[in-house]
């Protein structure tokens, strides 16, 4: 039989866990761009769901959701109300981005570190996994 007392602290314990990650958590760039393309957005219907929100194998990059953190790698991205194309055609305008560029500065001091191309994000996601 579970102590109330057992209980509350294990329950307490979840909830602290569960506010610091909130508060601490990373955000996407959907969110800081405010742009609403993700699914339910409120700019969804008329301009379309953006592929870095539903890019799932990017999901946990740069610890964004799909591709939320790694939007610089994802051809065909909705930034700035145009579609941006490839990798290649849009990283001079990346570059510029504060988003990338707030990305790179949370992630430069961390373990794996800040990647801007796809093959770095997914062999650091792989080491992640792994860990």
């Amino acid at each position: 039989m579970t102590k109330v007392s057992e209980v509350w602290k294990s329950d307490t314990i979840t909830k602290a866990t569960e506010e610091k990650r909130s508060a601490t958590a990373k955000i996407n760039c959907w969110e800081f761009k405010k742009c609403g393309r993700q699914p339910g957005g409120h700019k969804e219907k008329e301009l379309g769901t953006c592929p870095v929100t539903v890019q799932g194998d990017l999901d946990g990059a740069h610890e964004g959701k799909n591709g939320g953190r790694a939007c610089w790698v994802i051809a065909g991205s909705l930034c700035g109300g145009k579609i941006q194309g490839t990798y290649a055609q849009k990283l001079n305008n990346c570059w510029r981005c504060e988003f990338m560029n707030l990305v790179k500065k949370e992630e430069e001091p961390q373990e794996f570190g800040f990647s801007a191309t796809r093959l770095g994000l997914e062999k650091t996601l792989e080491k992640t996994k792994r860990k």
